[in-house]
């Protein structure tokens, strides 16, 4: 027989995140977040869609765990809905938004399922946002107040927390190029955006080693760049697209200071930044987590603002309905160069997977999508490769447990395990999820 390429403990999970599948947004005294007024404003979300009802995860919780049970995960990652905690984001707590927390957890545990926790997935509440959201440099504050409350009646539960998740796409998407919320257009905004929310990352730390006394990390995701000639001025993209996409939220956390790029990147938009601020970002951290989806072969492109760089489509390569190339060997690449820049911190890939079509109702009580389960099949290989190179991966989630509200995209994309038929809500583990169960079962050995 031969070893397992996985320890017995690695965590086999899947992900998800609060306004993606909870529905009932303002249930039980919730406060709006950015994304219950950006899903209003009409042109900004594919067929108009919105995420009140997703998939009604909110009433539906004890049957998706059941779910999860009978998938064999030993972990799920999900996200706190901020406004649903603390409808102003400040002040006055919603017992009924906590409790449904609590529940779920203990639902969780029960059912032999490690909790993984992140506090921030894009959904800032609604009354922060007038006050400036990102951009006001007290938001620090405010989240480790949040955070600090949260800690307090999980902490005893929960052993993994992350405090954001994808910085980048929150600043990318929501500040810089408007695609999601709160849907601002500004240059000179994206950096004092991703620079608060890095200061609210150590904010939060600095409140968990005070309240906690478990693992609390980051969630970034990192989308490898290779270049497309060794030409001078694709290895200068290359490096640009490198710097604002992954080292600008790795570089200030790991190694003090934001990589020399991002002034070229940015202009006259890069300020200087106390070099204080660096001492809060810095707080150590116990783990990173990791999401990655593909990568990019990066060229020269004068017009492609900000960095000046695009991806090239790679011809005869399989891409998914989001247009992202399947390239499994980027995530191995990816773990072993983070590994190797920033050290040997204990990693967790925390999202990876595909959007490939599903139909919209399960034919009798099947969804057969080869394509995602060969992805998968290909991306645990890759990690198992990481694992050989000395990596210290603990733990893999599948993105995701259910098809949901792919923001921007509405209803469109399905990036689920679990078939969800958004007019019945019914669940459909598809035969990715079986095969997915199978890993589980085995730890990952061949098969």
């Amino acid at each position: 027989m031969t070893q397992p390429a996985f320890p017995s403990d690695f965590l086999w999970g899947a992900a998800t995140s609060a306004y993606q599948i909870e529905g009932s947004p303002l249930a039980d005294g919730a406060g709006p977040s950015i994304w219950h007024r950006f899903v209003r404003t009409p042109g900004l979300v594919k067929d108009g869609d919105t995420g009140d009802v997703a998939c009604d995860h909110y009433r539906r919780m004890e049957a998706d765990v059941q779910l999860m049970r009978e998938l064999g995960l030993k972990a799920y990652r999900f996200s706190i809905a901020w406004a649903r905690v603390l409808p102003q984001g400040r002040g006055a707590v919603n017992p009924g938004g906590l409790a449904f927390y609590e529940r779920l957890v203990d639902t969780l545990l029960a059912n032999g399922i490690q909790p993984m926790a992140t506090l921030y997935h894009w959904d800032l509440p609604a009354a922060l946002d007038d006050r400036g959201g990102w951009l006001n440099p007290d938001v620090a504050d405010w989240f480790a107040d949040y955070a600090r409350l949260v800690f307090r009646k999980l902490d005893d539960r929960i052993k993994l927390w992350a405090t954001l998740n994808e910085p980048w796409v929150v600043t990318d998407g929501g500040y810089l190029h408007g695609a999601l919320a709160p849907g601002h257009r500004n240059r000179f905004e994206a950096p004092i955006a991703s620079h608060n929310l890095l200061r609210a990352h150590g904010a939060a730390v600095r409140a968990y080693r005070a309240e906690g006394k478990h693992q609390v990390g980051l969630v970034v995701n990192i989308e490898p760049k290779y270049p497309a000639t060794q030409s001078a001025a694709d290895l200068a993209a290359t490096a640009r697209a490198d710097a604002y996409m992954n080292r600008q939220y790795l570089d200030p956390v790991f190694l003090g200071r934001y990589p020399d790029e991002m002034r070229e990147v940015f202009g006259e938009a890069w300020p200087e930044w106390p070099a204080e601020d660096f001492q809060l970002i810095g707080e150590p951290i116990d783990f990173l987590g990791i999401n990655y989806y593909t990568r990019s072969v990066t060229r020269h492109d004068e017009v492609n603002w900000p960095v000046r760089a695009s991806a090239v489509k790679q011809p005869g390569a399989t891409y998914t309905e989001t247009g992202w190339e399947v390239f499994p060997q980027g995530l191995t690449d990816t773990l072993v160069w983070a590994r190797d820049r920033y050290g040997a911190i204990p990693q967790y890939v925390t999202e990876n997977g595909a959007a490939f079509f599903d139909p919209p109702t399960a034919e009798d009580g099947q969804v057969d999508d080869p394509l995602r389960v060969n992805y998968l099949r290909k991306h645990i290989a890759a990690i198992a490769q990481a694992r050989a190179q000395g990596v210290d991966l603990r733990g893999y989630f599948a993105w995701s447990l259910l098809d949901n509200m792919e923001w921007s995209l509405g209803y469109s994309k399905r990036f689920g395990l679990v078939h969800v038929d958004f007019a019945t809500q019914q669940r459909t583990p598809k035969h990715s999820a079986r095969y997915y169960a199978g890993v589980i079962a085995r730890n990952g050995a061949a098969e």
